[in-house]
């Protein structure tokens, strides 16, 4: 009996030894598992890293020899990863990090290569196999709400203000249609909400555009963003669309330099004559895109002193041109139908001019008109079966704009409106009345001249 006590008192205490050598090793597996250091997903704890920056002229097989990769095997993994990644693609001045084994003679594990902020390339070896993959970096979103004044340029306002500065090229796409960049005053001022991407603590550049006011000549222009016919686009607050017929300007990051006149002293003839168009001073090979859809009625050598020119037909009343052209954009020709922003061609200086800039010109009727003074109606007014909807979008977004829009209100998806609206918050706006599509017209609300 006391034998019997004995083997069962010991198979107690093995088991229990196993039991607790068993949650010894779920203890220190927890522990290692806790200390693991994990660098684009990857465990270093037993690995030596060595950073670096792909050098001008410096190709991925010369990086690998480095490291005592033969030939066949960057070959080998050239092939492997052409499915995923094109490697003849890394481009000098991008990151690279390399993980090295600890043994005796360090030998490459795993390959890094960042090809922009948020997109990486890992290579990975095993004896005679490769393994390439690709990643993208988690990314943090932060709403934003920025005010600032224009003083000089948008440009300047926006990095001023310590906003960065692609917020002002965001803010050109919006308003292109509606604020004419090129005649902002000082004291004109904007208020916008923005997502801001963040990579690793690092900017990562500008999300959406949740909403803006610009105030431009004492007038305010809102931009609301609202999806019509599965497509994202901005509205102002009355529910017309901010896409109008017509493009403000052919071009972007220019100064006009002449304006439309009937009397103006020629810079080479040195003689009055009249000038119909308006000269973009730009550098040379600056894009120029079609202001509204229509078809190339001309492209060719004006022999008046305009150079290469182009002309496209928008409609049986309206005509625009564009002169000393650098070159056309490919594909370009007679009979050619383009869309509103597609490349046409590019600023030059041929023809008849001092330095190189574009002549633009538009012609209504057969008569030139100024450009400046042209008007455009919404491209596409809000449909009535969205007007409602419309309005909840509205009101929350222009409550933010004017910061009394607690964060539980605050639209992050066009498809989930938050709760109702306080009436204390709700602001005072127009009735949602969109105006009817129209045919462009001049500011004076006329037809022409």
């Amino acid at each position: 009996m006391a034998v019997a006590l004995g083997v069962v008192l010991a198979g107690v205490l093995l088991w229990w030894g196993l039991r607790r050598g068993d949650e010894s090793d779920d203890i220190l597996g927890e522990e290692i598992q806790e200390t693991a250091e994990l660098l684009y997903g990857i465990d270093y704890t037993d690995l030596t890293l060595d950073e670096g920056v792909i050098r001008p002229g410096e190709t991925l097989s010369a990086i690998f020899a480095r490291y005592g990769i033969t030939p066949a095997m960057v070959d080998c993994t050239a092939r492997t990863a052409d499915s995923v990644f094109s490697l003849r693609n890394i481009r000098a001045g991008n990151d690279y990090t390399v993980f090295l084994s600890q043994d005796s003679i360090p030998r490459l594990v795993h390959f890094v290569y960042e090809h922009n902020l948020t997109d990486y390339l890992v290579i990975s070896f095993d004896g005679d196999s490769v393994a390439v993959h690709r990643e993208k970096k988690d990314v943090a979103i932060e709403r934003r709400r920025g005010t600032a004044q224009i003083n000089s340029s948008l440009w300047n306002a926006v990095v001023g203000a310590g906003m960065p500065a692609s917020l002002a090229m965001e803010l050109e796409e919006v308003y292109q249609w509606t604020i004419d960049f090129f005649g902002l005053q000082k004291e004109d001022r904007f208020t916008v909400i923005y997502d801001e991407r963040y990579v690793d603590s690092t900017s990562a550049g500008i999300g959406r555009i949740w909403g803006a006011v610009f105030t431009h000549g004492g007038k305010d222009y809102y931009a609301i963003p609202f999806e019509q016919g599965d497509k994202v686009t901005y509205w102002d607050e009355v529910g017309n669309s901010l896409r109008k017929a017509m493009l403000k300007a052919p071009l972007k990051y220019s100064r006009i330099s002449s304006k439309f006149s009937n009397a103006r002293l020629h810079p080479v003839h040195r003689v009055v004559r009249p000038h119909h168009g308006v000269d973009y001073a730009a550098p040379s090979g600056t894009p120029v895109h079609a202001v509204a859809d229509g078809t190339v009625s001309f492209k060719g050598w004006d022999s008046k002193g305009g150079g290469n020119t182009l002309r496209i037909k928008h409609n049986s009343r309206l005509e625009t041109g564009y002169l000393h052209l650098r070159g056309f954009a490919p594909g370009i020709a007679v009979g050619k139908r383009v869309s509103q922003g597609d490349l046409i061609g590019y600023v030059g200086m041929t023809g008849t001019a001092t330095g190189p800039h574009l002549d633009y010109r538009v012609w209504q009727d057969g008569k030139a008109v100024d450009p400046l003074r042209m008007t455009s109606e919404p491209a596409e007014p809000i449909a009535d079966s969205s007007i409602a909807r419309f309005m909840l979008v509205r009101d929350r977004i222009v409550a933010e704009l004017r910061g009394g829009l607690p964060d539980s209100l605050v639209i992050r998806d066009l498809g989930n409106i938050p709760g109702e609206i306080p009436d204390s918050l709700r602001p005072e706006l127009p009735p949602v009345a969109p105006v009817p599509a129209d045919t462009t017209k001049t500011e004076n609300g006329t037809d022409g001249d």
